[in-house]
């Protein structure tokens, strides 16, 4: 998209797609919230025309083609945040499948949550140099 897509009317049929994926996408959030750090996965379904041995080979293997992964980010960001400054952390996953999906998961659901620590508690091993000698 140019400077002149903003303004051009009617838009290019690409923009036009573009802009109607974006407020497809806005339908189908509803009211969510886009969080600030998230893992996102793109399932680009896999052409008709392949057989179903190529099919059931590429099933779950990563998609390098395009459109590439930085341009399917961009545009869930366009659609599901205003801001998107405040976006400070992302992973991103393209993969083959049946049909197209897009997953949002926060990073704070991926983490597994580890029991506090006593801040004076001595972690981790010593070092040869740290050995009392006898």
């Amino acid at each position: 998209m140019t400077q002149r897509d903003k303004w051009l009317k009617p838009p290019r049929p690409c923009v036009a797609q573009y802009w109607d994926f974006c407020q497809e996408l806005k339908l189908l959030a509803g009211p969510w919230e886009m969080p600030e750090s998230f893992a996102v996965t793109f399932i680009i379904p896999m052409p008709q025309s392949w057989s179903k041995k190529k099919r059931a080979r590429m099933l779950g293997k990563p998609h390098q083609n395009r459109p590439d992964a930085s341009n399917l980010l961009k545009s869930v960001e366009d659609a599901l945040m205003p801001e998107d400054s405040k976006i400070w952390q992302i992973y991103c996953v393209k993969r083959w499948g049946e049909q197209g999906q897009i997953s949002i998961v926060p990073m704070e659901s991926l983490y597994i949550k580890l029991p506090e620590q006593d801040p004076h508690a001595i972690v981790g091993s010593r070092r040869k140099t740290d050995r009392v000698n006898s």
